[in-house]
């Protein structure tokens, strides 16, 4: 599964949801959802928004975690 770990890097930057929210023009609600790791998609232009304006790569953001309940036949 790919987890988000975008408040991770919102505090190493120190930036607010609030700011975040507003430089990247979406609802602090939806950005709460991303935060928590509850969003299902992303849209590459809000990834793309959220790298600029954060200043950093979408790996920073993205990680890929191997789930031990799946197995590799499914």
């Amino acid at each position: 599964m790919v987890k988000l770990t975008l408040n991770v890097v919102m505090a190493e930057r120190n930036i607010s949801s609030q700011e975040l929210a507003a430089a990247i023009d979406i609802t602090p609600a939806n950005l709460s959802i991303l935060k928590t790791g509850k969003a299902k998609a992303i849209r590459f232009s809000t990834l793309e928004k959220i790298c600029r304006v954060l200043e950093c790569q979408p790996g920073d953001i993205l990680k890929y975690v191997a789930d031990p309940t799946e197995s590799e036949d499914e």
